[in-house]
């Protein structure tokens, strides 16, 4: 069958080109010259890709990408933006509201037609992956219909692409529903008095942002950024929230990862509180190691960020790893850390 786009589009040249040039390639088209007839068109044909301009008439295209996000059918569909260069500082909120990509005008054919196969193949990827990452949910929940619910749901969402030290969301921000890891690395931090960072968790794939906002029905308290590239996958506060009334195992499922949350949080303050420098970096490098018994394991991170994970000040993670490397412990090139004695970091004297 043939892929559908949909062109939202006020510029009558650029829409009539646009849909020239994609009908040439095979797919099928249809354009719209506002925002508002844009989401109406989405919402009844259901794309699979659609490209809309940031400014026009009655609905812009925040406007539109904000209302099909609404809806869990349209929700899902690649959006890219269609931009002028004076428009391009604006492409960040766009970005953050949930749009896939973007082509600054004028593009030319071989752009565009690169654009979509793009997100379609993407899209095809993520529906394989989600599939591999989702049977591993069979540990977590233990009746079947609530993962299939579950399973749907996510399926049904559209997940996002976040570069390294790109944000997903804010300390205060009123959570929207929480978010699944889908591969990569997110670190959550927060500010103290000082202004210093400190980290509160770090996430990687199949576990679980913002529970204790969801389930406390208050706003995040920290904010979440991309330890290195990630994809995340937003799962609603609503749907959510119907899934854990209805499967009572679902929802034990949840309150025990509320409850392993704030077991962790209550272990990094006693470390924080008695725990010495050495045995306080020694625990944070652990915890960054896939299994904690490996020996010869890699991983890169930041001065900044294993200060905000040990709650010390950069120069002393510095004076701490240099000791660490004399003692044969660890090497360190660059921001690459190398294990080399886990059972002597494991048993490091307060």
């Amino acid at each position: 069958m043939k892929k559908k786009v949909l062109i939202i589009e006020d510029n009558d040249d650029i829409r009539e080109n646009v849909v020239e040039i994609l009908q040439l390639a095979d797919y099928e088209v249809t354009a719209a010259n506002n925002g508002k007839t844009g989401v109406e068109l989405a919402q009844q044909h259901l794309p699979d890709v659609i490209l809309c301009d940031i400014m026009m008439p009655e609905l812009d295209g925040y406007g539109v990408l904000y209302m099909l996000n609404k809806s869990a059918e349209t929700a899902a569909i690649p959006f890219i933006f269609l931009t002028a260069k004076a428009e391009k500082v604006d492409l960040r909120k766009g970005m953050e509201k949930g749009a896939d990509d973007y082509l600054t005008k004028p593009f030319d054919d071989m752009d565009l037609l690169n654009a979509i196969e793009m997100r379609l193949k993407k899209k095809a990827f993520q529906k394989e992956f989600y599939s591999n990452s989702l049977d591993r949910l069979n540990t977590l929940i233990g009746r079947n219909e609530g993962l299939t619910e579950l399973k749907k749901i996510i399926q049904e969402r559209k997940s996002r692409q976040f570069k390294k030290n790109q944000v997903i969301y804010y300390d205060g921000d009123h959570g929207t529903g929480i978010y699944l890891v889908i591969s990569g690395k997110v670190k959550t931090i927060r500010l103290a008095e000082d202004g210093r960072e400190l980290m509160t968790g770090i996430f990687g794939s199949d576990e679980y942002l913002g529970v204790n906002a969801l389930l406390s029905n208050e706003p995040y308290s920290d904010t979440a950024t991309a330890l290195e590239d990630s994809v995340v996958c937003l799962i609603p506060k609503d749907q959510l929230e119907r899934l854990l009334f209805r499967y009572p195992d679902v929802a034990r499922e949840f309150i025990k990862l509320l409850a392993n949350n704030i077991r962790v949080k209550e272990e990094q303050l006693i470390q924080l509180a008695y725990h010495s420098v050495r045995k306080r970096m020694a625990e944070a490098m652990l915890r960054l190691l896939k299994q904690p018994t490996l020996v010869n394991e890699s991983f890169k991170i930041t001065r900044e960020d294993l200060a905000a994970m040990a709650g010390m000040a950069t120069e002393t993670v510095s004076r701490t790893l240099s000791d660490f490397k004399e003692e044969g412990l660890i090497d360190k090139k660059g921001s690459t850390i190398t294990i080399l004695d886990a059972n002597r970091l494991a048993k490091m004297k307060n």
